[in-house]
């Protein structure tokens, strides 16, 4: 890795990250409650299916601009998006934008001085949220391509949920499995996510443990000859 790529951001795409990550959080939630009712609502439900496309729209152009924004900050021109390849990734595809999060756990396990224990805490919690963010993502798009599928197993959004649970917690029972092509790419998809969640998530529980247990040991008096 070449010096520039492993140097420090500059300030004004830090200052740039911090105010607005509260509103894009928000404009991500935004656009999954759109893409949930262009889903899940009756076909003529109108002008509410309008108006859910123009909330997607919207806030997608919001994402575009933030990423326009962070390149220019960022002064790595077209190496941007190899460095910054997720973002670039939940770009493409909104609906992965709860991937995000994860870079507070690799931010975390960088930290060369003895994290405090609140620090485990957040990542196990974005993780959490991640998941549960995530797997509903993926239970509205396989529904979407598979509930009118022919020979689908996967017929009511109920159905989805738990195939997501499923596929993301890499337990499968294989009662309910995506049979388009879509389906089985967000499939795979969500199975090397969730390996990656779980692993975050056991990971930080453990040095957690690691931690309290540590500092339960230098609380205790030395033992007396």
């Amino acid at each position: 890795m070449s010096a520039r790529t492993s140097a420090p951001p500059p300030p004004a795409l830090t200052q740039w990250e911090r105010h607005t990550e509260i509103p894009l959080l928000a404009a991500a939630l935004v656009f999954l409650a759109g893409y949930a009712f262009r889903v899940l609502a009756p076909h003529d439900a109108q002008p509410w299916h309008d108006l859910s496309l123009a909330l997607v729209g919207a806030t997608w152009l919001l994402f575009i601009v933030d990423y326009a924004v962070r390149l220019r900050l960022s002064r790595l021109g077209h190496r941007f998006w190899r460095v910054h390849w997720l973002d670039t990734l939940v770009l493409i595809l909104p609906l992965l934008r709860p991937l995000r999060m994860v870079q507070v756990y690799t931010a975390v396990q960088k930290k060369r001085d003895r994290p405090r224990l609140g620090l485990y805490a957040r990542v196990i919690s974005y993780a959490g949220m991640t998941a549960v963010l995530l797997g509903f993502s993926a239970a509205l798009s396989v529904y979407h391509w598979e509930h009118d599928a022919p020979g689908a197993s996967i017929r009511t959004f109920g159905d989805a949920v738990w195939w997501a649970c499923a596929t993301l917690t890499t337990v499968g029972y294989g009662d309910v499995v995506p049979v388009t092509t879509a389906g089985r790419i967000i499939a795979a998809g969500l199975m090397a996510c969730g390996l990656g969640l779980l692993g975050a998530v056991t990971g930080s529980f453990s040095s957690w443990l690691i931690q309290v247990f540590r500092r339960e040991d230098e609380k205790e008096p030395p033992a007396s000859g």
